[in-house]
């Protein structure tokens, strides 16, 4: 067998082959310059939608938009997911990483897409936002920016199925690989479905744009894309997950209730998560009613199941373990003692609070397929998506980076007091201003119109006055959400370009796999046997169980109400 370069990591005990570590850090150092950038161009996105200082001209508005949608939505999240994927692959399961120099490339592609995509829109030709929706064109470097981002993606997630086969052959680990690889897992598969989705539509758009080819339909690109846009996000949810599991994990050695019904839940992504697409085109005339209803409920609801096993099992695991360490006093010791000035564990909980109660129940309601004609192209889409990808996707992701920063980039962390903050000036802020944006949403502020006076239009439409309310707060909320994404980005660059030193950054060794020693608790395993109260082993998390289904039947009627109020009978 061939030997390779390791490190261990003498606080964590986890062991990075050195190649894999290195992709690692550029991902991971990218996908921070991609937020800071999002972060930048959501300054002037809130500061216009916020109707007291309406801040920017259409035409700089949609054009922020646009860079602000694709860094946030696609660049971001998927640069630091290919991290997660090496991590997931190469550390988790103690191997080499699998053609480690196509990785590189895979990383260039990335890079590559990513600048030209954002330069186009910045020269203005290409405001198209997100969607890119035809017949409205872009430049055609716009187009194949995206197609080189989705061809160095999709490479990346061949080397990590790769290096699931090397981990394999070569016996890093016995039985099944660890939950959360299996997560990381799941998050690959649905990527695959993803960018195929994406070259499907992008590619013959491209041509179109460069006039080679004469017509592309609008509905039919409305289909296919959004297989691509909304399912992007469905890795972003197994991905989130995963970390989820990981961190629980790595702050209080958890294991999960039932590793089986955890795998199952997975699974359950798989095969129903991206169906979530339909949602945005429940008002288009082109698609049946019967495609329309069956993937707005019966198939839609295992992918809901699959979410509501995750928010139980995970609490449910700290709950145990914290329990089984002595925190057994009342139902809810154990969170109170919980580690709240660790930002690794509070933006985990902030992350999986924020987005099951606000990401998944509004998901819900906006996927039913009544329901979404009164909110469907309403600032209430936005409301539910960034409860979903930034109070969910971006706060795990950053309570991860915590983590890694003085494991994988071996420093300490600079301006601990900040970090300990960071989490709670974040989540929070993030989740006001997604309450308030389904709020306006709900009395109908529009999606995406820059001035909803409508100041000097011809029709103009006057919403009541606790719509500008809800906006203004979502205003201050979101700036208060912006300046924690700030401080987690001051924090993480400091840290890892001139935090102080951990250990030897020589501390590589050449050691044969086969001799590698026991997995850390990071890779969870078995199940947890310990009773609560009860006879359950987490009565706890089931209390909170219960409350979310209230509020989830609460919320879900009073919008059948608000749609009942549409068209009143006499």
């Amino acid at each position: 067998m061939t030997t390779q370069l390791f490190r261990t990591c003498p606080e964590s005990g986890l062991q990075f082959h050195r190649p894999a570590e290195w992709l690692m850090r550029a991902n991971a150092v990218v996908a921070v310059v991609i937020l800071l950038i999002g972060g930048l161009t959501a300054v002037g996105v809130t500061l216009t939608r916020w109707p007291a200082i309406h801040l920017l001209p259409a035409d700089q508005y949609y054009q922020l938009l646009t860079l602000h949608g694709i860094n946030m939505l696609i660049f971001w999240i998927i640069f630091f997911e290919m991290a997660v994927l090496y991590f997931c692959s190469s550390t988790l399961l103690r191997c080499r990483l699998a053609t480690p120099r196509l990785g590189w490339v895979a990383f260039g592609l990335m890079v590559a897409g990513a600048v030209m995509n954002n330069l186009v829109v910045l020269r203005g030709d290409s405001s198209v936002m997100m969607t890119s929706y035809v017949p409205m064109p872009a430049n055609p470097l716009f187009y194949l920016g995206l197609i080189l981002f989705a061809v160095g993606a999709l490479i990346g997630c061949f080397i990590f199925l790769g290096t699931l086969v090397v981990a394999k052959e070569e016996k890093t680990y016995e039985g099944s690989i660890p939950l959360v690889t299996f997560g990381a897992l799941t998050a690959c598969i649905i990527a695959v479905f993803t960018i195929a989705s994406g070259a499907i539509i992008l590619i013959p758009t491209f041509l179109w744009s460069v006039g080679w080819i004469a017509h592309i339909d609008a509905a039919m690109y409305r289909l296919v894309w959004w297989a691509f846009g909304h399912s992007s996000q469905q890795i972003n949810v197994a991905a989130h997950v995963a970390v989820w599991y990981a961190i629980a994990a790595i702050v209080f050695g958890a294991k999960p209730l039932s590793e089986k019904v955890s795998r199952t839940a997975f699974f359950l992504y798989i095969a129903f998560l991206q169906i979530a697409s339909a949602h945005h085109l429940l008002v288009d005339p082109g698609l049946s009613s019967e495609w329309k209803i069956f993937n707005t409920s019966y198939a839609m609801y295992l992918a809901v199941l699959a979410s509501m096993v995750h928010g139980l099992t995970v609490p449910g695991s700290i709950e145990v373990a914290q329990r089984a360490k002595g925190l057994t006093k009342g139902l809810y010791q154990w969170l109170r003692k919980a580690p709240w000035g660790n930002p690794t564990f509070s933006g985990m909980f902030i992350s999986l609070i924020g987005f099951g109660f606000i990401g998944g129940i509004s998901g819900v309601v906006m996927g039913t397929e009544q329901i979404n004609l009164i909110i469907h192209n309403t600032i209430y889409v936005p409301g539910h998506f960034h409860a979903t990808v930034v109070l969910g996707t971006t706060l795990a992701f950053m309570s991860l980076t915590y983590y890694l920063i003085p494991v994988l980039f071996r420093r300490q962390l600079a301006f601990p007091a900040l970090a300990k903050w960071q989490p709670y000036l974040f989540g929070f802020g993030m989740g006001v201003f997604t309450l308030m944006l389904l709020a306006a949403g709900t009395l109908g502020v529009e999606r995406r119109h820059w001035d909803m006076a409508f100041t000097d239009s011809a029709l103009g439409f006057d919403y009541p006055a606790s719509a500008y309310t809800l906006m203004g707060i979502a205003g201050i909320s979101g700036m208060a959400a912006i300046v924690g994404g700030a401080v987690f980005i001051l924090v993480t660059v400091v840290s890892v370009f001139f935090g102080k030193r951990v250990g030897s950054e020589s501390s590589y060794g050449t050691v044969t796999s086969r001799l590698m020693r026991a997995q850390p608790d990071i890779v969870p395993s078995g199940g947890h046997a310990a009773a609560g109260r009860w006879g359950f082993a987490a009565p706890g998390t089931f209390l909170f169980a219960l409350f979310f289904l209230a509020i989830f039947v609460i919320y879900y009627a009073v919008n059948w109400k608000y749609l009942a109020s549409v068209w009143p009978l006499s």
